[in-house]
C-alpha cells in the first residue's frame, strides 16, 4: 500500500488566525515604519483611479439615498402602529363604556330622586369617577343652544324668551368618549317664536 505522505517528513501546522491568540494583536499588519508613499499623480493609471472613486461616490451615495428611505419608511411605519394602537385602545374603552351607559343612567335617576344612599352612594362615585378618569363625559345641560350633532330633540315648544332653539329640559344625559359622541343627550326643546 502506497502512502501520501512518507513517515521522515515532518507534520507542518500553519496558523492563519488574523489575531494571535495570546496578544490580541493583528497578524500580518506592517510594522510601525515609514508611512506608504503617496500614489503619484499623472501616473499612467491615474484616470482608472479617478474613475473608480466617482464610481464608488456615486455608489455611496445611492446607498446613502436607500438608506435614508428606509429610515423614513420605518418612522412612518412606527408612526402608524402607535396611531392604530391608540385606535384599537380607545375603541376596546369605548365599547366598554357604551356598554355601562345604562348603569350609568340608572345611577344618575336614583342621584336625581334621592334614591341614591348608603353604601351605594361610594360605589356610584368611584364607578363615575373611573369612567372619567378614562374620558367619559357627561353632557347636557339645561339652557345651553340646541345642536343636532350631540342633542337628539324628543319635545318641541315654542317661547318668547329664547333667541335660538335652546334645551330647556334634559330628558337623558348624553355621553361622549374622546370627542366621540357614545350617545346623544335626549332633550326638551324650545324653539323661538314665530
Amino acid at each position: 500500500m502506497a502512502e501520501d505522505h512518507p513517515q521522515d517528513e515532518p507534520v507542518v501546522v500553519r496558523d492563519n488566525r488574523r489575531l494571535d491568540p495570546e496578544t490580541g494583536e493583528v497578524r500580518g499588519a506592517p510594522a510601525a515604519g515609514p508611512a506608504p508613499a503617496a500614489p503619484t499623480v499623472g501616473g499612467p493609471n491615474d484616470g482608472a483611479a479617478e474613475a473608480d472613486l466617482d464610481a464608488a461616490q456615486g455608489l455611496a451615495a445611492q446607498r446613502l439615498d436607500e438608506l435614508q428611505r428606509l429610515n423614513a419608511e420605518y418612522a412612518n411605519y412606527r408612526k402608524r402602529v402607535e396611531r392604530d394602537r391608540d385606535v384599537a385602545k380607545n375603541t376596546a374603552l369605548a365599547g366598554v363604556a357604551e356598554s355601562l351607559l345604562p348603569v350609568l343612567d340608572d345611577v344618575h335617576l336614583a342621584r336625581q330622586h334621592g334614591d341614591l344612599t348608603g353604601p351605594f352612594v361610594a360605589i356610584a362615585d368611584k364607578l363615575e369617577a373611573t369612567l372619567t378618569r378614562f374620558g367619559l363625559e357627561r353632557y347636557g345641560e339645561a339652557g345651553e343652544p340646541f345642536d343636532p350633532a350631540v342633542h337628539e330633540a324628543l319635545m318641541h315648544s315654542h317661547s318668547d324668551e329664547y333667541e335660538v332653539a335652546t334645551c330647556v329640559q334634559i330628558l337623558q344625559p348624553g355621553y361622549r368618549f374622546a370627542e366621540r359622541v357614545l350617545r346623544p343627550a335626549r332633550v326638551a326643546v324650545a324653539d323661538p317664536q314665530g
